[in-house]
């Protein structure tokens, strides 16, 4: 019998959706490889902080965890060698400064970029035993596969690593591919109902402004089956609503050589048992087809939501910042989808203060965004990114000026997405719930992704007692609403872009209860759900 300490290892994961995948791909990795996963910090032996290395402010958070973590084990009296022994940075900062960050950072014991990921069990007993890990070198990315799409998925993981495609449809390491020993890369570090799954990693564009490419490398899709058996997994975890996440989702499928690999997707992703939304992000305006377009928004169990990269709306800068379009295809986009969807929710983020931008080309983006009824809209203001196009521009802004631009900008945005919430008023709308407590359920409605673009609060009905009537719908033997159920409200009020609603029926419940059926079997899912859509917004 064995008397070994087990190891104890604790994540922080800064950034997007995306980080949060390859974390979970991380936890299972280490799982698999004899490590303990604790939720707090102090509590571990190592802690792995998961950078995010999008922006300035991105950094600077990422940083800033890392010498938390630090400080955890630079206590005095009773707490001294308490804490951490190692602290380590992985994502995308670390790949993309490597080195750099390490000589600059020495709070961080080691700094490992993606391709340590299959091995990141024995990096960190390399650090807790006192020795050196190389810090990672950085390299771009987009040069480690070749450039032809349809020759990629041979040369992914064999010699380079894609963060987040280790998920339940992969073998298990050491494993004959199709053997008994599949299971699951990934284990979930939050149990809410909500999970993100990747579909894809990486970019092929070449966007002025951004830096990603680089560090994220080329465009490589995950194979279906692996998608679809990751799902399965995650509904068996508890998941109700899966986010499909990556760098570009319309170019999903582009190196399977299929163009419609997305569409064909998406139907298979709606009836996985135990699902009841999916929704897709990171679409690319250039790329939504009018044949995706129309399966995102008439497919049954998908959110009526689209995720709109637009970044601005004038064509002279957009043409700047390579990409295409402008207002009027924008403007044109939007009103197809509300012609298949009404009601649907948009979103998108915008960049200001672009080298280049004059005031007639904010007033343009002003106009759009006025015209287009998001429901939620980032907005940026532009920084130089290092290794990209639009450092070198000429006809720099002061950043005075790009702060003020954000702030005009920011303001408008906040006075037209709440302009767009009260438009909702008297809608009904179906929320997934993720927390219940003093009467009051919360979740998303399906125009709202989760965290991004604001939520919806559900007053829920009270105790009838026996013959008394009420004229509440729902009000009378209904049963405690719990986390996971999918339920109709009629909004009432709304908080900004935050919606109050109240409640009117359960549609789906997150598992059975005694004397209630369960959800419909998976033949009959797609006529419920087509039911459940056509009222949603009405």
């Amino acid at each position: 019998m064995s008397t070994q300490v087990p190891r104890r290892v604790a994540l922080i994961t800064l950034g997007c959706s995306r980080n949060e995948v390859d974390s979970e791909e991380l936890a299972g990795r280490l799982a698999a490889q004899g490590w303990e996963l604790v939720a707090e910090a102090a509590d571990a032996d190592a802690v792995l902080v998961n950078t995010c290395g999008f922006v300035d402010a991105a950094k600077k958070d990422s940083i800033d965890a890392l010498l938390a973590a630090n400080d955890l084990r630079a206590g005095d009296g009773e707490a001294a060698g308490a804490g951490p022994r190692a602290v380590v940075a992985v994502g995308c900062l670390a790949e993309r400064y490597g080195n750099e960050l390490a000589a600059s950072l020495p709070e961080a014991d080691a700094v490992l970029g993606f391709d340590a990921y299959p091995s990141i069990g024995a990096h960190l007993d390399t650090v807790l035993g006192g020795a050196t890990v190389p810090a990672h070198t950085p390299r771009d990315r987009r040069t480690l596969l070749p450039i032809t799409p349809v020759e990629r998925s041979a040369s992914v993981n064999i010699d380079v690593h894609v963060p987040g495609h280790a998920g339940a449809g992969r073998p298990a390491d050491g494993a004959a591919d199709g053997g008994a020993a599949r299971a699951p890369g990934r284990r979930r570090l939050t149990a809410g109902p909500v999970a993100a799954l990747k579909i894809s990693s990486g970019c092929d564009r070449r966007c002025a402004f951004c830096a990603i490419p680089s560090f994220r490398g080329s465009h490589v899709s995950r194979p279906v089956d692996d998608i679809l058996a990751e799902a399965e997994w995650l509904a068996g975890e508890g998941a109700r609503e899966l986010v499909l996440v990556s760098e570009n989702s319309t170019s999903y499928g582009k190196d399977l050589g299929d163009l419609r690999a997305l569409e064909k997707l998406l139907p298979q992703l709606a009836t996985v048992p135990g699902i009841v939304r999916v929704r897709t992000v990171y679409l690319q305006p250039a790329e939504l087809r009018p044949s995706l377009l129309e399966v995102l928004l008439t497919t049954p169990g998908l959110a009526p939501y689209l995720d709109l990269s637009f970044q601005h709306a004038s064509p002279a800068v957009l043409r700047r910042m390579r990409r295409f379009g402008g207002s009027e295809h924008f403007l044109d986009l939007l009103d197809r989808g509300r012609h298949l969807l009404p009601g649907l929710g948009a979103r998108s983020n915008v960049i200001v203060g672009f080298p280049g931008e004059t005031e007639a080309d904010v007033d343009n983006l002003a106009e759009f965004l006025e015209a287009a009824e998001l429901d939620a809209v980032g907005v940026f203001g532009y920084s130089d990114e290092e290794g990209t196009e639009a450092v070198a521009l000429p006809d720099k802004i002061a950043e005075e000026e790009i702060e003020r631009r954000r702030v005009q900008i920011t303001d408008l945005v906040e006075q037209l997405t709440a302009a767009r919430a009260q438009e909702r008023i008297g809608s009904r709308v179906q929320v997934l719930v993720e927390e219940v407590t003093g009467g009051l359920a919360a979740g998303c409605a399906g125009h709202q992704q989760p965290d991004p673009d604001g939520s919806c609060v559900v007053r829920l009905p009270g105790p009838v007692a026996a013959g008394e009537s009420s004229d509440r719908p729902g009000a009378v033997g209904v049963p405690g609403v719990e986390v996971g159920d999918l339920i109709e409200a009629r909004v009432v009020a709304t908080e900004g872009v935050d919606l109050v609603a109240e409640f009117t029926a359960v549609l789906d419940r997150a598992r059975p209860q005694a004397g209630r059926p369960s959800s419909p079997p998976a033949e009959d899912r797609a006529s419920v759900l087509v039911g459940r859509r056509g009222a949603e917004g009405t």
